[in-house]
């Protein structure tokens, strides 16, 4: 149906840039078209050459594959416009996946646009194959003559397509990645960390302490925290592609680098020294062993460091040596646990005679009866006991620290972390039901202490033939209460138990030693904290990062060497809980936010549900250990205010984001139902400044009395004769961001494409703003080569306050003596990236108007009249800057320090509703321009000045706003210095219409063609106030010449009366060659008010 337009191609050899080479898919023949002899429809002209498609050996491309009958059936018209494009990796992809036959099978005519296709939201290149890019909008919707560009634009977001497509191309050269399934990968691991020594050496002493009933109380309240994490961690971890790094990555890419870093610096630390109390939990047990033989080495404490060296060395290797063989290692370690549990459970349906004594005796509902409730001793508690047991419920994450070498980590995660928390969850009630059931509390372990009738017994070991009433006097060695390896006592075989604890603690020494480095290694590579890079790089075909298992076992190692963890244990339980709470709180935050991009696939969770669990994690905190506790959070949130403090440069899209962008539309919605109120009024600037970095002095000033009080926006009209593309704006504001964000200058940036200023600044005015975040007040700088450059350029320049005033507006003129404008200046370079700054050797310099000198270079939008929008990038030839560039350059920093004392001299000549005095009270709040008084002068009459004064102090105090002076000015009215006239004069000739001279209708036709033109009829009518003028600048320059600010009060023209040229005549006689000046004049509505 669609029409076919002649080829562009022009024959022969050379190659027009929309030509395309025929791509033929699977097969090496040449499709019908690619010799020219047809012309491609006019959407097949693409603008990249094709290099090729795809490898017919690798099957398809993509996950998501396209139909059989594309590879099989020939057809007549073959693709011939697929698009291509670089991922910027050096090799080019092909958009078109699917083959434009498959498009036009679909749609009925040939076209480069694409249908969905998952690689096409891969944000890099994915492992499992290159990303692809679909056919941009300015691809599909440009004209044909205009030059291709990608806009798409790096977020920051992840490791960039490079360093991907690198990565992918050593893992092909070194073999297949190794990645796990839901059962090695997350089941077995939880099983082994969650499954600790605690099991085997403290779980009957907990069942001696608290009974079965509140033992399976407490095992269910530690399971409740562990299941609520585990729900809210399978809900993160189904909300997208998880990448490598665990607990850190999840908080991280929820809630932002501020608790991601936080969490996951202290994450990895916790895991290192946890990889040194089970090794010293497992060198414990083998000097008990040696110390049974008598065959210490040298003394207890000693061989405790010994073992563990040597223990925490052989797991090592076992680490360095790769994913793959610690997997099979944890796989042993697995089958020797499990036979251990087996071998315990198997023990208690064997009752032995010689076990009576030390208190086993099978199953007996009165042992079940009389352990069934709590018999606390030793001052121990119901908290305290828990406090012990749940570290032995923590290790859940054991699976989601390696998640980047899962296969599948969105349904591992959820199906292996659950399944290991209700199978672990499970053995711990048997084990407590079981060891309550068969054993009592105290045991002698003596075979004379059977029951005699003399002897009034009541305890369950009575009604089975033993007293051990005795032990109530303490000394007993044996029972639930006494006998650590009571386990050991009741199992079938008493060294399998040994074996099992031995198993315990090496296989969750080794996921601690696998799951620090990988955590580590995730939080370098995001560059949170600078001076950590080094360990971010990975080896091998796993990307193993060998440099983070040096620094664990050199951690390891050293808490091992001190061999004290009274102290350090409870930290490192609360570091984990502190993970699991910022968990549960990123599912709350995260649902809170009500984001698009919050739709986990996992929905078996509640966001209040969560938020419990969170406040749970806490609780379990402070109740294990208050003061570990309190460090916890202290070190949270010293990192935390660190991290803030840096702002690292990423972006996730985390839930916080989403939270403060509801906050915020929340917020201006209720600020727009609400009528504005005087008390309220805050001077809210549009700034025309160009590009930001083109007039800091303008911007540091307004910044001094917006910060923190009002809103500040940058406006940039940009007069250029094309439009540049989209991806070259974005990159602009991106640096104009970034300057601003540099400088800490609290302000936005708002750039428009207008034909001139006027047109520009009318878009500024009546656009920019959100509800009642609404600009009130223009502010631009002062058009210092006015009288040099275009008239037309004045006319706009004039006519933009007059439309500022017409939108009820206030405006401030600012005007320094050597000008603003710094943009000529070789060396501004500071809106480029440092990847975009030039080498050292080199001086390239960022300027933001044309080469040609620029009359418009102190008025406030930087003008390019070339094709080229974005700052210029030129060569330095090192020459000295003369020295009006290097005045220039001071006075662009004067705002930039502490002002010192000094005065802000006031003229408030006309009552504009207060805006003239409110600025200057502004600034003298800030620390910069603390140290200066406010001088307030006044226009009065010479017997009147005294009652001027006091009705002026009266006003002052009532608005109370501090004074150090008010001056009445008696000789206002006196006739300006006849030499100052005669320069007004001179000032005016150039400008004038001189109609007396001319015809009628010339002069008419003159003044319509160049309006701001001052006709003698004008002069005489306004020849006061042009006297004023000039007399108020002799005032001036007689009581101001030394302040730090002049704030005064701005002269109104009246629209299609005064001239344009007549106009800046005034605004240029009142302000020159004065210290820094403020013209000023209100929309005349109140912004001062002393009511209450």
């Amino acid at each position: 149906m669609s029409e076919r337009k002649p080829s562009l191609r022009t024959g022969g050899s050379s190659q027009s840039r929309f030509q395309v080479d025929v791509v033929t898919e699977g097969s090496s023949a040449p499709a019908p078209g690619s010799d020219g002899s047809r012309a491609p429809p006019e959407e097949s002209k693409g603008r990249f050459k094709v290099v090729g498609f795809m490898d017919p050996g690798l099957g398809t491309a993509t996950d998501i594959g396209p139909p059989p009958d594309v590879f099989h059936e020939p057809d007549t018209t073959k693709s011939d416009s697929v698009s291509l494009h670089s991922t910027g990796t050096g090799q080019t992809h092909i958009s078109d996946t699917h083959s434009n036959t498959y498009y036009m099978r679909t749609f009925g005519h040939n076209t480069i646009d694409a249908v969905p296709n998952i690689e096409f939201y891969r944000q890099t290149a994915a492992p499992f194959g290159e990303k692809l890019t679909r056919p941009s909008l300015s691809e599909l919707h440009d004209e044909l003559d205009k030059e291709p560009f990608e806009d798409g634009l790096a977020n920051g977001e992840e490791p960039s397509a490079a360093e991907e497509a690198a990565a992918l191309m050593a893992k092909e050269a070194k073999g297949g990645t190794v990645k796990f399934g839901w059962v090695k990968g997350v089941l077995v691991r939880c099983m082994l960390n969650i499954w600790g020594v605690m099991l085997f050496i403290r779980m009957s002493w907990i069942v001696g302490q608290a009974g079965i009933g509140l033992t399976i109380a407490i095992i269910l309240m530690a399971t409740l925290v562990t299941t609520i994490t585990g729900l809210s961690t399978s809900a993160i971890a189904t909300n997208g592609f998880v990448r490598g790094g665990g607990a850190y990555y999840l908080i991280s890419r929820s809630l932002g680098p501020e608790f991601g870093g936080s969490i996951g610096l202290i994450f990895a630390f916790a895991n290192a020294v946890a990889v040194a109390m089970y090794v010293v939990g497992f060198a414990e047990t083998v000097v008990e062993l040696l110390s049974d033989v008598d065959a210490l080495m040298t003394d207890e404490l000693n061989d405790i460091r010994i073992v563990g060296t040597l223990t925490i060395i052989l797991l090592l290797g076992i680490s360095v040596a790769g994913m793959e063989w610690e997997a099979k290692a944890q796989i042993v370690l697995l089958v020797i646990l499990l036979a251990a549990i087996a071998n315990y459970f198997l023990g208690t349906f064997i009752p032995v005679d010689n076990k009576e004594p030390k208190g086993f005796f099978g199953y007996h509902t009165a042992i079940l009866f009389e352990n069934f409730g709590p018999d606390f001793r030793d001052e121990e508690t119901f908290f305290s006991v828990f406090a012990i047991f749940f570290p032995a419920a923590t290790g859940i994450l054991a699976g989601a620290n390696i998640s980047g070498d899962l296969a599948d980590p969105q349904s591992a995660i959820p199906k292996g972390t659950l399944l290991a928390i209700l199978i672990t969850g499970l053995t711990y009630v048997a084990v407590a039901f079981s060891a309550g059931s068969c054993i009592v509390r105290d045991a002698t372990g003596d075979h004379n202490d059977t029951v005699s009738d003399t002897v009034n017994c009541t305890d369950a070991a009575c009604t089975l033939g033993y007293d051990f009433s005795i032990c109530k006097e303490g000394g007993c060695q044996y029972g639930l209460m006494n006998d650590f390896q009571v386990m050991s006592l009741v199992s079938y075989f008493g060294p399998l138990i040994t074996a099992g604890i031995f198993s315990a603690t090496l296989s969750s020494a080794l996921a601690s030693l696998v799951s620090a480095p990988k955590v580590f290694q995730a939080l370098c590579k995001d560059n949170i904290y600078p001076g950590l890079g080094i360990f971010a790089k990975g080896y091998g075909k796993n990307n193993e990062p060998l440099r983070g298992y040096v620094l664990t076992f050199c951690i390891g190692l050293a808490f091992i060497l001190i061999a004290e963890l009274n102290i350090i244990a409870p930290i490192i339980s609360n570091f984990f809980l502190a993970s699991y709470a910022l968990i549960n709180f990123s599912v709350f935050h995260a649902s809170l936010a009500n984001s698009p991009g919050w739709r986990p696939s996992f929905k078996y969770y509640n966001m209040w549900v969560s938020l419990a669990g969170a406040i749970l994690c806490c609780v379990v905190m402070f109740v294990i250990n208050w003061w570990a506790a309190l460090v916890t959070l202290l070190i949270i949130l010293a990192l935390y205010i660190y991290v803030g403090y840096k702002k690292p440069d990423v972006n996730w899209g985390s839930s916080t984001q989403a939270l403060i962008y509801n906050q915020a539309l929340t917020h201006c919605l209720n600020l727009s139902s609400v009528e504005d109120h005087v008390k309220n009024f805050r001077p809210q600037c549009l700034v025309l400044a160009g590009y930001p970095n083109s007039r800091p002095a303008l911007l540091q000033l307004v910044h001094s009395f917006t910060k923190n009080v009002s809103l500040m926006v940058c406006g940039h009209v940009r007069t250029v004769s094309r439009r540049p593309n989209f991806k070259d704006l974005s990159q602009d504001y991106v640096r104009c961001r970034r300057w601003l964000i540099k400088k800490r200058i609290k302000a936005f940036y708002a750039p428009v494409f207008a034909d001139n200023l006027r047109q520009g600044a009318q878009l500024l005015l009546q656009a920019v703003g959100l509800g009642r975040l609404k600009p009130n007040t223009l502010v631009m700088g002062f058009k210092n080569n006015w009288s040099d450059g275009n008239m037309r350029d004045v006319e706009n320049y004039i006519n933009t306050i007059h439309d500022a005033f017409d939108l009820q507006f206030g405006v401030v003129i600012l005007r320094l003596m050597d000008g603003l404008d710094i943009s000529h200046i070789p060396g501004q370079d500071e809106l480029l990236s440092p990847s975009e700054k030039p080498p050292k050797e080199s001086k390239d310099v960022l300027i933001s108007i044309s080469a040609a000198k620029d009359s418009d270079s102190d008025s406030c939008p930087s003008k390019t009249h070339s094709n080229q929008s974005s700052p210029l990038i030129i060569r330095d030839t090192k020459s000295p800057l003369s020295l009006t560039d290097q005045r220039l350059l001071e006075s662009s920093q004067m705002f930039k320090k502490k002002q010192g004392k000094g005065t802000i001299d006031v003229w408030w000549l006309f009552d504009d509703g207060g805006l003239t005095l409110l600025i200057p009270y502004l600034l003298t709040t800030r620390s910069k321009w603390g140290d200066c008084r406010i001088r307030v002068f006044i226009g009065g009459k010479i017997n009147r000045i005294d009652h001027d004064r006091r009705a002026m102090a009266t006003l002052l105090s009532r608005f109370r706003i501090d004074f150090s002076d008010i001056n009445v000015l008696g000789d206002i009215n006196v006739k300006p210095k006849k030499h100052n006239k005669l320069s007004f004069k001179e000032l005016i000739e150039p400008y004038r219409l001189k109609e007396d001279d001319m015809e009628q209708e010339a002069a008419e036709r003159l003044k319509a063609q160049e309006p701001w033109r001052i006709t003698d009829n004008e002069l005489e009518l306004y020849k006061a106030k042009t006297n004023r003028q000039i007399r108020l600048n002799e005032l001036l320059k007689e009581h101001s010449s030394t302040a730090k600010l002049i704030v005064v009060s701005m002269p109104l023209a009246r629209k299609g009366t005064v001239s344009s040229a007549l106009y800046m005549c005034w605004l240029e006689t009142l302000s020159k060659d004065l210290p820094p000046l403020l013209l000023v004049r209100g929309n005349h509505q109140s912004v001062l008010t002393f009511y209450s």
